[in-house]
Parts: C-alpha cells; structure tokens; sequence
C-alpha cells in the first residue's frame, strides 16, 4: 500500500524484470520435483557442499564466501550477497557427456536465489524461490547436446534484495569424467517430527532437516500422502475431530530413509475456521488512509457502507522490538481529532462494520524475529485496540516476515483479545504462490483465528496459477488463476478475497475494471463469467474483495465500491 501523493507502492522486489518468457520456462521445467537419478548417475558437480571454500566456484564482484551457519549438509555453505548492479552470481563448469539428460539442483535459503545451467547445447533451464527463512530445494533437468561436454551451472540472487544461501548443489546424470563429488547414501531417518497445527480439514507438520536428503515422504497411518522437499508439510483431506498417525522418511538419488517415529494429529471440529465474531458471508474489506497522498482527505465517517472491513493505514514500528504504536495525522486529515476518531470508529461498529489497524504498508519496518518481538507486538497492538476500540489487526508488511514468529504474535494477541479478534493479511502476490512461504505458512497456521487474506493482485507482473500456466495481470484469468493457489492450498473460501487498487492512481499497475473484479468474483462463486481458466469446483463461500484504497475510491466517485460492493453483497 503507497503513502506517497501520486506515486505507486513500490513493490521492493523487480519482479517485473522477470519477463513472462521466463517465467513460462520455469512453470515447464523448474517447480516440478525432478525424477531420481538411476543407479549409475554421479554427482558431477565438485565442491558441492562448499566444504572446501570456494574452490572450483567464481563470484562475481566479490559477493560470495562460505559460512559455517546455516548450513544444509556438512559443515559449510555459500553465502553470496547482491549490491548495486550485481546479482551475485557463483559458477561451476561441470564435465558432463554429451546427449544425456542430468537432473540440477541445490538447497537455498535467504533472499531471493536462482539456479541454471548455460551452455547445455539444447535448452538452458533455470528455477528460482523468492526469499525464505528455512533452506527449500530447487530443481530442474536439462539435455545435453550431441557435442557438449561441458556446461555452467550458477546461482544468483536479486538486485537490492537480502544475501541468499546455497548447499549441496548437485548434477547428477552419467559421470562426465570430470571428478564430481561421490554420490550419496540413503540419507538418515528424520526426527523431530512435531504435528504444529490443525484445522477441521488439515494438520500441519515439520521435523529436522536430514543431511544428504534431497526430499522427504510424508505418511498418514502408514500410507505415503505427499511428498515435499522442505522440511514441513500440510497433510489436508481429513475428517473433522479425527486422530491420525503421522511419519516422516528422507529420500534422495540412493534411496529412501526408514520412516520416523510417529506422532499423533487431531483434526477439530468442523467448520470454515476463522475468527471474528459477526460479519457478513461475503464482505468487502477497504483500506483506510491516515494520510494525505492526493487521494481524497476523509474522515472515518466518511467511508461508504458498502464497506464491511476498514483497514485503517497504517501503525508505526514503536522503539521496543516488534512494537507498533499509532498516531492519527490530524493536520494531514484537515483537523480531525481523536476524539471524533474513536466515535467514528464506534458509530461503524454500531452499523455493524468491523474496523482493524493495518501493520505495514510500503513503509512498514515491524520485525517479529523472536519470541520476545512476538510478545511486544501482540502487547501492543491489544493496547491499540483497547485505546482506540479496533476490532483486529491487518498484517501488510510487504519485507517479508517469519512464520514461526508472527504465528507466536497473533496467537497471543488472540488469547488476550478472545473469539471477536479481526485478523486480515494482505500479502503480495509473490508471497502466496506455494505453501511454503512464509506468508502463506503463518496464514495455514493461524487458520482457525484468520479472518480472511486479501492478496494483492497488482504491481506483480506475470504470475503462475494453480495449473502452472502463466498469467498475465489484469486479467480474469489472473484473478482467478492465483485465488485457486490459496484455495487449493488449504485456506477456506471464506478466507479468501480479492484485493484490486481502486483506480489508476492507486497503484502503478494491476487496475482493472469492476466488471473484470465482479466477473472473477462470479467464475469463483458460480463458474460463470470466467475467462480462459475454470476452476475444477466452485467456491460459494469466497469471502469478497478489497481494495486500495477507500480515499482513492472516493476521488474515483466511489466508481468502485458502488460496483464490486454491491456485486459482492448480492453473491448467494
């Protein structure tokens, strides 16, 4: 969400230099677990594991060294740190033979890191993660030509963003000759397997990472339902207020570990999850300005009705870590006092409107990176509430945040503040592409108290949907495509809107008109209305839509709430 007058929400990230080309040959080649090596497949990449500095690797601009922590495996790992103009890009030439196919890959963690391969002869192939707190593997195949025997392979991260992580980098296929590292071993069994969360529907896992191990298979009382290469899974498709026995096992080339000792996950009782006492079945959520950007200057009175959730923008990091504070811009908003905020804020509620303090935005700073941070924001933010009378809290901090910790936060903020607690996220659409992020995590593992997430789907590109096509924003399809992923992904519908800027000047790109807003919301809720891309099922229970923001709804003459608002609270 933007703050300054005339200008577009940065998104932070240059995802728009990620070309749709590009993007297309990943959904292909790279998000796609690769087959095992057979047998008599090597490793052919040297120094795999960093254990030797970086010997056989090269840097560009002096961005990579080796670390001793994190580490996948062993005792060493890369650690290369974009600046300026560099991606900080390390390489290896790798001996390989000609007309073969080799299966590349290596465990990255940090911010955000590729991995390819040139000189292949055929086609060069390349995968990529955004930023993650955990290590996650990436994979992909390539072919060999009839004349090639050697190819680079590399990883890089992205301009401006955090120093990303690489381990156990790997080209395993027929032994070029060229002296690789040794090939592995049935990688140990798991531990520390825990069952974390769960839902009517679902329960989520994590366990230890295994050296070695390029995946892991998850079991359900003794049958494998899934298999993942980090080190958590959400196992979903289960009855409500049922016990199920739960397995681990780590895979790799050599084979597969014995399974883990078992740990017993009990599903809840039935229900869409969610917290937040009454709101209506489908609901439009709007975010607020405390701020005067040029869009038009309102009071909180000010906001149509056609808004069921105002999401007021946006608190302040406060000095204590993790703390948020709020201070009303009262000369920016032509005089309008605190007073008349909070009776603002309390005549909404009396209409029956919800009202939510927004943490973030494209200045947000707030870090919750331990226990105690965690702690202090879900202090704070209960006194926001207590002070002003917000029924919630909206996470929109679009610089990444942890998953274990945000979830610790809001879980607090939930036991103090009971079942009436609002709580909306509002993540980019980047961070809701797997289930693995760390966005999407916290939201699965705070599903039984999540109100709803409303993504945002503009100033992103071209992004993948739930079939691995790639899709063009501004489009039904797009809309529609990238909802699936969440919906698939285990969040209820009723948890799930769809978050457009309410005019041009909103946001620098993503605008579309209602009638699209209002045709996605019919192919989601109906099936009707939908562009290239149908869902496999129909979703009634989706919960509405959101836009950025009431202020520049209103410069607009309220063009798009009058439309999506009404459209949305006449959905069966």
């Amino acid at each position: 969400m933007n703050r300054a007058p005339g200008i577009p929400r940065p998104r932070g990230r240059r995802l728009t230099l990620w070309s749709a080309a590009t993007a297309l040959a990943l959904s292909v080649a790279g998000l796609a677990a690769a087959s095992p090596a057979s047998a008599a497949d090597v490793n052919n990449v040297t120094n795999a594991g960093f254990e030797s500095g970086l010997t056989n690797w090269t840097c560009t601009a002096g961005s990579g060294t080796t670390v001793s922590s994190p580490v996948h495996g062993g005792t060493a790992a890369l650690k290369a740190t974009p600046s300026g103009q560099d991606d900080a890009q390390c390489t290896e030439a790798v001996a390989v033979q000609p007309n073969s196919t080799y299966t590349l890959s290596a465990w990255v963690q940090g911010g955000y890191a590729y991995l390819g391969v040139t000189g292949t002869g055929t086609t060069d192939v390349s995968t990529w993660t955004p930023d993650s707190s955990s290590w996650k593997q990436l994979s992909t195949t390539f072919t060999t030509g009839s004349s090639t025997t050697s190819v680079t392979i590399y990883t890089h991260g992205w301009y401006g963003q955090a120093a990303y992580y690489a381990d156990d980098v790997s080209v395993y296929g027929p032994d070029g000759g060229g002296g690789g590292d040794p090939a592995p071993t049935v990688p140990a069994t798991p531990t520390g397997l825990t069952a974390s969360s769960a839902t009517s529907s679902s329960v989520s896992l994590s366990w230890s990472p295994v050296s070695g191990a390029t995946g892991y298979n998850v079991y359900r009382d003794g049958t494998k339902v899934t298999a993942v290469t980090g080190t958590s899974a959400t196992v979903t498709g289960l009855s409500a207020s049922t016990s199920y026995s739960f397995q681990v096992t780590a895979t790799n080339a050599a084979g597969e570990s014995a399974k883990s000792g078992s740990v017993t996950g009990t599903t809840t009782s039935s229900g869409t999850g969610g917290g937040g006492g009454s709101l209506p079945k489908h609901a439009v959520t709007g975010y607020w300005q405390n701020f005067n950007n040029g869009a038009t200057v309102q009071k909180l009175s000010d906001v149509p009705s056609s808004y069921d959730i105002i999401a007021v923008a946006f608190a302040d990091a406060a000095s204590t870590p993790g703390a948020v504070t709020f201070n009303l811009d009262s000369s920016g908003l032509g005089g309008y006092t605190v007073d008349q905020f909070k009776a603002d804020i309390k005549a909404k509620q009396a209409a029956g409107k919800k009202v939510v303090i927004s943490i973030g935005g494209q200045n947000g700073t707030v870090s919750i990176s331990d226990s105690a941070s965690a702690t202090n924001f879900a202090n704070s933010v209960y006194s926001l509430m207590q002070t002003y009378g917000f029924d919630g809290v909206d996470i929109d901090l679009e610089n990444g945040l942890n998953a274990t910790y945000m979830t610790q936060a809001l879980r607090a903020l939930s036991a103090k503040a009971g079942s009436s607690l609002v709580i909306t996220m509002a993540p980019q659409t980047i961070d809701m592409q797997s289930t693995s992020n760390s966005y999407f995590q916290t939201a699965l593992n705070v599903k039984d108290i999540l109100t709803v997430v409303n993504m945002q789907y503009y100033n992103s590109g071209s992004m993948l949907g739930c079939d691995g096509k790639v899709y063009s924003q501004g489009s039904v399809d797009f809309l529609t495509a990238l909802a699936c992923i969440q919906l698939q992904g285990g969040l209820a519908p009723s948890q799930v809107g769809l978050g457009l800027p309410a005019s041009t000047s909103a946001a620098g790109s993503g605008y579309v008109s209602p009638s699209v807003v209002n045709n996605a919301l019919d192919c989601l809720t109906a099936g009707t209305n939908c562009g290239s891309f149908k869902p496999s099922k129909t979703y009634p229970d989706l919960r509405g839509a959101m836009t950025w923001s009431t202020n520049w709804d209103a410069a607009s003459g309220n063009a798009w709430s009058n439309s999506v608002g009404a459209h949305v609270h006449a959905l069966p």
